[in-house]
């Protein structure tokens, strides 16, 4: 979608690319990943969480759908593929300067 944020189009983006560095460098040094209940707290943590949950579980994301909720909040959903968690998913993201604060995987 031409309207997608560029940090979730990073986050999409360097998943499919497998790129690591550019994953973590898409949320702010105090970001956060909540991966249904189970919180990645800044750039260690999330780049753990991407070895363990996300490229290293060779994941690919698929654009189904994007809303705005706020100026800074939009609900994403992702059709996600790979060798963990196959199926589409919501992905509730929080932008701030340019990079992402917060991404909350949403149980549905």
């Amino acid at each position: 979608m031409s309207d997608t944020p560029s940090p979730i189009s990073a986050f999409i983006d360097a998943t499919n690319s497998a790129d690591s560095d550019a994953f973590v460098a898409a949320f702010a040094p105090d970001g956060s990943l909540d991966d249904w209940g189970r919180v990645a707290r800044g750039h260690d943590a999330i780049r753990e969480w991407d070895r363990t949950d996300n490229i290293g579980k060779h994941s690919h994301f698929d654009l189904v759908d994007l809303a705005r909720e706020s100026d800074d909040t939009y609900l994403v959903h992702l059709a996600v593929t790979g060798d963990g968690f196959n199926g589409t998913s919501p992905f509730r993201f929080v932008l701030r300067d340019g990079l992402i604060e917060s991404v909350t995987i949403v149980p549905d």
